[in-house]
């Protein structure tokens, strides 16, 4: 198998004599290549944007598996979901060859043993509603393909990111994206281009599904879960900018929507209670627009 990601590059071969400043502007040369690898996978992406959007709104939930720098993405963004989108912690999840303690100490082979990987969603209780993501940016990782194999012999969705292509996690999974970032600035280290291409690939899956199942309304953040300070502002000034009604008012709603911003902005365009908002927006499937754009 030919794997770009461990292959020399040619443009940072006396990378080590440079002064910082060249080191710094060479690194950048190259990850700028990154989107434009992307750009070539967006149809595959947007594919499987709509299986995970799809596999949740059946009750499904959305699991991120890798190891090392690619399990450790697949945690950030499933634990960045709670907050950003008010998703349940359930409901997007990541796992990482060797546990909890892999997230900030390598543990040497535990990506070695695919058995793990189907042990690991077998934990997590695996069901066919479910989609599973491989993450490896080899593409190779046994632990990852073990997970990918097992999801699809119980008919979970399944879809693999890599950075070589072809690659195997590839031909495994139902959903195929291969970013060919080619040669990282330090031979191997995929924490570099192939790291920032997932985490890139990552952020588009999950908001593109939270956006299909009515997270966002326009570009706002609407389903923004209130737990500090910062939060409580962001949502009075939503309600405020999209009911178009003063500081007071938004603050009144939120206090009746137990500082929900979905139901506060119905509450007052539609002249409702909570309850009947929530009704309209369950109606709806949460699809915020919907429902303020319907005449009662």
């Amino acid at each position: 198998m030919n794997m770009t990601t461990e292959t020399p590059n040619p443009n940072t071969i006396d990378i080590d004599s440079l002064s910082t400043e060249e080191i710094v502007a060479t690194i950048n040369r190259e990850d700028a290549k990154v989107a434009l690898a992307i750009e070539k996978v967006t149809p595959a992406i947007a594919t499987a944007v709509d299986a995970i959007a799809e596999s949740i709104r059946n009750g499904g939930r959305l699991i991120y598996v890798g190891a090392g720098t690619s399990g450790r993405l697949g945690i950030l963004d499933a634990a960045e979901c709670v907050p950003t989108f008010s998703a349940p912690p359930h409901l997007v999840q990541g796992i990482i060859a060797g546990g909890e303690k892999a997230l900030v100490t390598a543990v040497e082979g535990a990506e070695d043993y695919p058995e793990h990987g189907q042990c690991d969603l077998e934990n997590l209780e695996l069901t066919a509603k479910d989609i599973v993501c491989g993450i490896a940016a080899s593409g190779r990782t046994p632990y990852v393909i073990g997970a990918l194999e097992y999801a699809n012999s119980i008919q979970s969705k399944t879809i693999a990111i890599a950075c070589n292509v072809p690659s195997p996690i590839l031909e495994v999974a139902n959903i195929a994206i291969g970013v060919e970032v080619g040669p990282e600035v330090i031979t191997g280290s995929t924490r570099m281009k192939s790291g920032t291409a997932q985490k890139m690939v990552l952020n588009m899956l999950s908001t593109g599904a939270m956006i299909k199942l009515g997270k966002v309304y326009g570009n706002l953040m609407v389903d923004v879960k209130v737990t500090n300070k910062k939060l409580v502002e962001r949502a009075r000034r939503l309600v405020m900018q999209i009911a178009d009604v003063d500081e007071t008012r938004a603050i009144e709603l939120l206090e009746k929507s137990q500082n929900t911003v979905k139901p506060a902005i119905v509450m007052h365009l539609r002249n409702v209670s909570l309850d009947e908002a929530n009704q309209l927006l369950n109606n709806a499937d949460g699809m915020l627009g919907q429902v303020i754009r319907t005449q009662s």
